[in-house]
């Protein structure tokens, strides 16, 4: 049997885009072994098996801007390059650390796939020193897989090496989205918690590039008598909460994921306002259009956030941080209930037709087998 080693910053139970992605690959590819090594979020190094995958995970020493360390990594690298013998390394980024313990440990017959979630956005001064490595491992890999055309930009570095890029969109794990016993029940709870207001819902980490202070700013132009649900957590948290006036605007804290279902299916308009390129595809975004909640997105050039949306087809799209505009648009889909069914049947058919989990594991099966 062929190993996968997968290289990933986090994995399952840890929750986000990435990690689900990951997760749908190695339980999915059920013919190959999947191993799977990332960083430790508890800071103890250890060894489980979940499901079917073998999870190293590596303590962490430190952070150093957003970017995990840990010293253990190498060594760690080195004993599964020896005992696995991988066929295959895939590499989700970015994830700069570990670039370098990467080339040093490959095989030169191993396969090595880069996973491209995103560019560096920050080019400042860390960046300098990062650039010549990023450089490296972009040389080194057979494959370079985007997660949408948008991203094959000219503004990103894997632009220049478009012969061996492949398109592999992100998939939503639908099974954790379809109705279960005892939902309707669960939406209508919901609905009644907020004064059966409408409702505009938003997921994610509260981080700068989620651009949830435009959508607090929004709120204050919308007219609309309804509810901003804003859910999960962050750094940015307590300053978003410090901000945020408006008797309208409810932090709901991290849902789980029973409650994030039900509050995907109860909402009506589903706010996106990402900010910059690092919402490169927007897999909270997939889900919400399978759960039939019409979007509301910025205009993010060079992002997979407007593939994943189809304008004024599947969602609505406005100018890059045009708060008024972005207000507007959450008004004309409250104020349209015929656009909005519209809207979410069209939103719930695209992620069935193109952004699946079973989807994104044929296209990989595909690429393995070519490889």
């Amino acid at each position: 049997m062929k190993t996968i080693l997968h290289v990933s910053k986090y994995y399952y139970p840890d929750l986000g885009g990435i990690e689900t992605l990951v997760k749908s690959m190695a339980e999915g590819l059920t013919e190959y072994r999947n191993i799977v090594v990332c960083f430790a979020t508890d800071g103890q190094t250890r060894v489980e098996t979940i499901g079917s995958v073998i999870v190293h995970r590596v303590k962490v020493n430190f952070s150093l801007m957003n970017q995990d360390v840990a010293f253990g990594y190498l060594n760690e690298m080195k004993w599964l390059m020896n005992e696995y013998k991988p066929h295959y390394v895939h590499v989700h980024c970015p994830n700069p650390f570990v670039y370098p313990i990467v080339l040093k440990t490959i095989q030169p017959e191993t396969k090595l796939i880069l996973h491209w979630h995103s560019d560096i956005i920050s080019k400042g001064l860390m960046y300098m020193f990062v650039k010549p490595i990023e450089k490296s491992i972009l040389k080194r890999a057979d494959l370079i897989l985007a997660t949408s055309p948008n991203y094959v930009h000219h503004s990103s570095p894997i632009n220049r090496y478009k012969d061996k890029i492949r398109i592999v969109q992100n998939g939503v794990i639908t099974s954790d989205f379809d109705f279960r016993k005892g939902d309707r029940g669960r939406i209508e709870k919901v609905k009644k918690k907020y004064g059966h207001k409408k409702l505009v819902l938003f997921v994610g980490r509260h981080i700068p590039y989620k651009g949830i202070d435009l959508l607090i700013e929004a709120e204050k132009y919308i007219k609309n008598d309804c509810r901003i649900i804003i859910s999960g957590t962050g750094p940015l948290t307590a300053h978003l909460k410090s901000v945020s006036k408006s008797p309208r605007v409810i932090f709901t804290g991290r849902l789980t994921a029973d409650e994030l279902r039900c509050h995907a299916h109860a909402a009506d308009v589903f706010a996106f306002p990402s900010n910059t390129k690092a919402e490169a595809f927007g897999i909270a975004l997939a889900e919400a259009m399978y759960c039939r909640c019409v979007p509301v997105v910025f205009h993010l050039e060079g992002s997979g956030v407007n593939w994943v949306s189809a304008k004024d087809v599947t969602g609505m799209e406005v100018p890059l941080r045009d708060v008024q505009a972005f207000a507007a648009a959450v008004d004309k889909l409250l104020d349209d209930e015929e656009l909005r069914a519209k809207m979410a049947e069209a939103s719930h058919e695209r992620v069935k037709e193109m952004f699946t989990d079973e989807i994104a594991v044929a296209k990989m099966r595909e690429i393995y087998h070519e490889l």
